[in-house]
C-alpha cells in the first residue's frame, strides 16, 4: 500500500487496510492449477519500527490467509522477517539473516519441500525481491508500475502478467525490458 505520509510503499498495518488487487486471484490459480507451489515471502518491518503491534500484523496475516481461502488458492507456506535495522523494538531492531534480499526464507522452502530454486521463480515489486531470487539461485521477475531493474530476468506490470510469462514459458527479453502481452492481463503480487 502507498503511504501518503511518506509516499513509500508499504505493508498494510491494519487487516482493514489489506487488499486483493484486482486480476491476482486469477493469476494465483492459474499458477496452482499449473503445479507451482505458492510461497508469500515478506519484510514486515512495521512492529520493529514501532508502527504496528505484533496482534496487528497477526490480524493482517489472518485478513490475507482469509482472502486467499476465498479465492481458493493455497500457500505452502508463508514467511515473514520481522526485523528492521533501524527499527526501535529492542530484539527486531537489528540486521538478520532473514531480511530479504537475504534468501534465507527462499532456501528454507528450497529445503523444507524439495524444490529446485534453478526451476523457481520469485516474483516482486522491489529490487530487493530480485536481488533475493538471484542469490538463490531462482530466477526473478519484478512487476509493477514503474519496474525497471536490469538484475531482473524479466519485467512485467503486475501479477497477472507475471503468471502468464512464467506459464508461457516465453523467453526473457533483455533484462529491464518489458515485453507486452496481446491479453492486455494486468495486476501484481499479493
Amino acid at each position: 500500500m502507498l503511504n501518503p505520509a511518506t509516499g513509500e510503499l508499504e505493508a498494510p498495518l491494519t487487516a482493514a487496510e489489506f487488499e486483493v488487487l484486482p486480476g491476482v486471484p486469477e493469476a494465483l490459480r492459474r499458477l496452482q492449477a499449473a503445479g507451482y507451489l505458492l510461497f508469500v515471502v515478506s519484510n514486515q518491518p512495521n512492529y520493529a519500527k514501532g508502527k504496528s503491534t505484533l496482534r496487528e500484523l497477526r490480524a493482517v496475516d489472518r485478513a490475507m490467509r482469509d482472502a486467499l481461502d476465498a479465492m481458493r488458492v493455497r500457500t505452502a507456506a508463508v514467511y515473514y522477517c520481522l526485523h528492521h535495522p533501524e527499527g526501535v523494538v529492542p530484539g527486531y531492531a537489528a540486521p538478520c539473516a532473514c531480511r530479504k534480499p537475504a534468501p534465507y526464507f527462499l532456501l528454507k522452502a528450497a529445503r523444507e519441500f524439495g524444490i529446485d530454486l534453478s526451476q523457481s521463480w520469485m516474483v516482486g515489486d522491489r529490487a530487493t525481491d530480485v536481488e533475493c531470487g538471484r542469490r538463490a539461485g531462482a530466477r526473478a521477475i519484478l512487476v509493477g508500475a514503474s519496474a525497471d531493474d536490469s538484475r531482473a530476468d524479466w519485467v512485467g506490470r503486475d501479477l497477472a502478467e507475471a503468471a502468464g510469462h512464467i506459464l508461457d514459458g516465453t523467453r526473457a527479453p533483455a533484462p529491464g525490458r518489458h515485453e507486452s502481452r496481446a491479453d492486455g492481463a494486468e495486476d501484481r503480487s499479493v
